[in-house]
């Protein structure tokens, strides 16, 4: 029985989403299928990013919970098709982390992250079939700038990469060059996802998340317009009235109020 006292117990957890699935229970979670929760799945990875950002404790408990709960509805469906349960899932990522760090846990001895890095990366193509590429654990579905700074992570932890940052600077100038030098619009397309490939390189380099940067310059974008949009509501004008030297001004101003 579900109590104000138990509500904390992982049993309880487990007992309350195996009511909601029940015949009796709720006919919203007893029709849903792993197919059906993928978007909510997405839903709450990005609702826990952003109170990770916006540094909001509270709200990061809360979303983690309500990702833990499209955790174990997945290992419930699981467990009526006879396939896992969730006491399998703990039990893989428990024996998974152990194995990954002998260090830790066994008599390995490492000398700072890097090596980490490296011995992490060399366990787990031991774990891969001969023939899997050290990139196929990477799901293609992430965001593409998160793919690209993930694989070459990957390469790089096994020494593809490389050896100058000096040298990815150059790259960079060298795929605008190839951009400006394009022939049609297939090539130019391909040269700039070289470009953007080449600067996923160089924020990894600079451990920079570059899917955290390029949202944090997008929310700046909108409180910047949105602060030329209010300017212009409070002058009785409009953005589309202003000549392309009065909004450049106004850009310059609303940059001076939002950092």
């Amino acid at each position: 029985m579900v109590t104000e006292e138990n509500t904390n117990n992982f049993a309880i957890l487990m007992e309350t989403i195996a009511r909601l699935r029940s015949p009796d229970g709720c006919p919203w979670d007893r029709k849903q299928t792993h197919t059906s929760l993928k978007p909510y799945l997405v839903e709450e990875c990005y609702e826990v990013l952003q109170a990770l950002e916006e540094g909001a404790p509270q709200k990061l408990c809360e979303e983690l919970g309500d990702l833990l709960l499209q955790i174990m509805l997945h290992a419930l469906i699981a467990t009526e098709d006879g396939e896992f349960d969730i006491e399998d899932v703990v039990r893989r990522i428990n024996t998974k982390l152990i194995h990954r760090h002998p260090h830790v846990f066994g008599a390995t001895r490492v000398e700072g992250v890097d090596e980490v890095m490296l011995n992490w990366e060399i366990l787990k193509q031991g774990e891969r079939s001969g023939d899997e590429s050290l990139l196929s654990g990477v799901p293609k579905q992430m965001p593409a700038l998160l793919y690209s700074q993930s694989i070459q992570r990957r390469v790089a932890a096994v020494g593809f990469d490389w050896v100058e940052e000096e040298e990815i600077i150059d790259k960079l100038a060298e795929e605008v060059t190839e951009i400006k030098q394009a022939s049609d619009q297939t090539e130019k397309a391909e040269e700039f996802g070289d470009l953007l490939f080449t600067l996923a390189n160089v924020a990894r380099r600079q451990d920079i998340d570059l899917e955290a940067a390029l949202r944090a310059a997008n929310e700046r974008f909108y409180q910047r317009f949105s602060y030329m949009e209010k300017v212009c509501r409070q002058r009785g004008s409009s953005i589309g009235k202003l000549s392309l030297d009065e909004q450049n001004t106004l850009w310059d101003e609303a940059k001076q109020h939002v950092k």
